[in-house]
């Protein structure tokens, strides 16, 4: 089975064009004018080409309006700093009202900076900008990062969006570490998975689809891992909650949808609480 995806940095332009989608709906969860020049047509033939692409458009807008509130709230907080880790094409700085004090610094591959750096080169950003050139994996280059905003920063908010999931766990243990080593770095945005959702990319279909950017982290106990690292939850959001919400039930096709609302009468507590928390995401802090 072909995939369009060739690599992790891909992702990015799928991702960028379930904004662009979003931001052009009457109901708009967000409003992110930059998202279709960032997709391009990459972003569009890889979301064509893609079975899973009704499910990720919505856990998109989701993920996005959640992570924004997050910062707002972060930045009420007296954060003067955000660390933005795996950036890919991401327009935070562009179009959210943002104090110009503030500093943004993001982080991703060469070729992931150069291309953003072409898209929104007559673009004016809220706020102080900085783009660094790295291969986090790079422990090495990553701790000059780290140190260097830590030195910098009175107060930071890292924000890795769509990154932990594509890391091993001894990986995202790696970082998790590092982050905990920083002694300004006062909250952490990180994706949340559950048992179950893992088990469902798992799945054949979405494995081949997504065979050259496997998801790999697979802790278990997920808020288990991030204690063991030094991380507890201080915020998390879960998709179905913020879906409720927001009133953007999720896509499925309607004889899914029956049964799902049939289950309901014989399925146990238990069980409707994992589903109704498989995925979403999570601000941490410090333990």
């Amino acid at each position: 089975m072909s995939t369009p995806i060739r690599d992790v940095s891909d992702t990015a332009f799928w991702i960028a064009y379930h904004r662009a989608l979003e931001t052009d709906r009457p109901d708009a969860l967000f409003h992110d004018p930059f998202a279709a020049r960032l997709a391009g047509e990459r972003g569009r033939r890889i979301s064509e080409a893609m079975s899973t692409s009704r499910i990720v458009a919505w856990t998109v807008a989701l993920r996005t309006r959640i992570i924004d509130d997050y910062i707002a709230t972060a930045l009420r907080s007296g954060v003067d700093t955000v660390l933005c880790l795996g950036a890919g094409l991401d327009a935070r700085p562009f179009r959210l009202a943002l104090p110009p004090e503030l500093q943004w610094i993001e982080a991703d591959y060469p070729h992931v900076i150069d291309y953003k750096e072409g898209i929104l080169r007559e673009a004016t950003p809220a706020c102080r900008v900085e783009r660094v050139r790295i291969d986090l994996a790079d422990s090495a280059e990553r701790k000059t990062l780290l140190d260097r905003v830590d030195a910098l920063s009175q107060g930071a908010l890292v924000l890795t969006e769509g990154v932990i999931p594509y890391l091993s766990n001894e990986e995202a243990a790696s970082l998790a570490d590092a982050l905990r080593c920083m002694r300004h770095a006062r909250l952490w945005i990180v994706d949340y998975l559950s048992e179950r959702a893992v088990a469902f990319r798992r799945r054949k279909g979405v494995r081949r689809s997504m065979q050259n950017a496997p998801f790999k982290f697979a802790p278990g106990d997920w808020f288990a891992f991030f204690r063991l690292h030094g991380w507890r939850v201080k915020e998390i959001h879960y998709y179905p909650e913020e879906a409720a919400r927001y009133s953007r039930p999720m896509p499925l096709p309607i004889p899914a949808r029956l049964m799902l609302s049939a289950s309901r009468w014989w399925m146990g507590e238990k069980r409707l609480d994992s589903f109704r928390k498989f995925g979403g995401y999570a601000m941490l802090e410090p333990e």
